[in-house]
């Protein structure tokens, strides 16, 4: 990608068509917009239909996918302190600002300036930070978004298609996939229908129903433009496998649904590649068995359980191919490294290799492997198709976690902590040069984010203890519990930057 001061193409988010992203309106406000008939007729068949009394020259009629969807998508309104809009609002990426997505190129630093300067407001009561779509998934409630749609929310709202609207809690979130679930006290919702996205094919329609720029209930239309699309400049997601298509996909967008002809939920809406930060013919959706996969776990364990394979690898192209004097094929997965007893090791694969199936499925790039790994949890096996020496050969692997072990990954959950730790393998200590410490993830309304405490920060001591797994944090805050000294956790640790912070979380109340 060629980048120059005059055109920079960037990656961003379809972020929160908020109090920013509406900055021409005096109030600066995103509830008073167009509010959709809540009179939606029932549709019996989702099919694409040509030929019908709406359709013009044969061209499609989208309004049995939409009726369908619409009341299966939500509006997600996230509410932050002023303190906490200050101090987060600015976390969307490397070289990704904010205020140059709203306001455009070359006014950033303006919009920044004007903001500062205003009279603050009460710390006490949230403010509309921005918005954006979440996708039905249960009957009683359950709801699914993007992380970056519900990241440093003090509030969450919901509003559904007929204008009923509920306060939402996070149940849990995954910055890598920039998923997030979140639950309302709700019943006999609409929720969406989940399809295969594996059967996708490139070129089919689509439509993609969200709430760009706070207009509810928006449907779009396009066609999939590719799959298993591998964005290694994505800054605000770690997969690197996403469904791409041409649907218009704003501000507001995120987390909406991109729905097949049948209405059934293919993808969730994500991010675009622009030069300014709104549609520009493509977007990226998150395929459906990521979504399932990654709200499931969500559910039940707490945090996402993710296969490791367990090797460095290189996509193989013609020139690569040419270099190592590989015959049988000029795409692929190249064995660049293979881990000291991870998953691949012990299935016999070696330095060389070039993978090229994955339970029978094709594997081209890097997206499509990781599309095909996102399905699994530790200890699930898959067969590999390989070439070594230009002889196509097949292993069973069976897959590990990122501790290197086939075991679910617990999530120790103090209900009133509000968060989950997860053990630092042997690479994140010496990367950061510590003998011990656990990671923070799936932060959320309770005593540490009170704190300050976010996703990503590794304890190394809680009271002056060290600490290096789950039960060490489990033991210190039990022993906290019933002892008769101050109910204070004094926690030390580091950020991902390595840089040392210091937090008190009080736990007198939880009791």
């Amino acid at each position: 990608m060629n980048k120059s001061k005059s055109s920079v193409l960037t990656l961003v988010v379809a972020a929160l068509a908020g109090t920013a992203a509406i900055g021409a309106n005096a109030q600066g406000r995103v509830a008073d917009v167009y509010i959709p008939s809540q009179q939606q007729q029932a549709s019996t068949q989702y099919m694409v239909k040509t030929g019908s009394s709406r359709s013009m020259a044969n061209y499609p009629d989208f309004t049995g996918v939409a009726e369908h969807t619409i009341n299966s998508v939500v509006s997600i309104k996230n509410y932050a302190s002023v303190r906490q809009q200050q101090n987060n609002f600015f976390q969307f990426g490397d070289g990704w600002d904010p205020f140059e997505f709203f306001f455009g190129p070359g006014n950033g630093q303006q919009q920044r300036k004007q903001q500062q300067q205003q009279p603050k407001k009460s710390d006490s009561k949230p403010q509309l930070r921005g918005s954006g779509s979440g996708v039905i998934i249960s009957a009683d409630g359950y709801i699914v978004t993007n992380n970056h749609v519900v990241d440093g929310a003090d509030k969450l709202t919901v509003t559904l298609n007929d204008n009923s609207e509920y306060n939402a809690r996070v149940i849990g979130t995954d910055p890598n996939t920039d998923l997030a679930l979140i639950k309302i006290n709700a019943k006999n919702l609409q929720p969406i229908t989940f399809a295969n996205s594996d059967d996708v094919k490139v070129g089919e329609w689509c439509v993609a129903v969200g709430n760009p720029f706070g207009f509810n209930s928006s449907v779009t239309v396009g066609v999939i433009s590719a799959k298993g699309r591998g964005l290694n400049e994505s800054a605000n997601s770690g997969i690197k496998s996403f469904i791409q298509h041409d649907a218009a996909v704003n501000p507001g967008n995120s987390g909406g649904a991109l729905v097949n002809t049948d209405g059934e939920l293919i993808g969730i809406n994500t991010m675009i590649y622009s030069q300014t930060g709104n549609y520009a013919g493509i977007s990226f959706a998150v395929p459906s068995n990521t979504v399932r996969k990654v709200e499931a776990d969500l559910r039940q364990y707490g945090t996402v359980q993710r296969a490791v394979l367990g090797i460095s690898y290189q996509e193989l192209d013609a020139d690569m191919a040419k270099e190592h004097k590989i015959t049988a094929t000029n795409e692929g997965i190249y064995v660049a490294k293979v881990t000291d007893r991870g998953a691949a090791k012990e299935a016999g694969l070696q330095e060389g290799d070039v993978i090229v199936k994955f339970n029978g499925t094709s594997i081209k790039n890097g997206g499509e492997l990781q599309e095909q790994m996102n399905k699994l949890r530790p200890g699930d096996k898959a067969t590999l198709g390989f070439y070594r020496d230009n002889k196509y050969k097949t292993a069973q692997v069976t897959f590990k976690n990122d501790q290197g072990t086939t075991k679910i990954t617990k999530n120790s959950d103090f209900a009133s902590l509000g968060a989950s730790f997860l053990n630092l393998t042997s690479k994140e200590k010496d990367d950061l040069s510590i003998s011990n410490g656990v990671k923070v993830t799936g932060v959320r309304e309770g005593k540490f984010k009170a704190a300050g405490v976010r996703d990503g920060f590794i304890i190394t001591t809680i009271n002056d203890e060290p600490v290096n797994s789950s039960d060490d944090v489990e033991t210190i805050y039990d022993q906290i519990m019933h002892s008769n000294a101050d109910k204070v956790m004094y926690i030390k640790g580091i950020t991902a930057t390595g840089k040392t912070k210091y937090y008190a979380v009080d736990l007198s109340d939880a009791e």
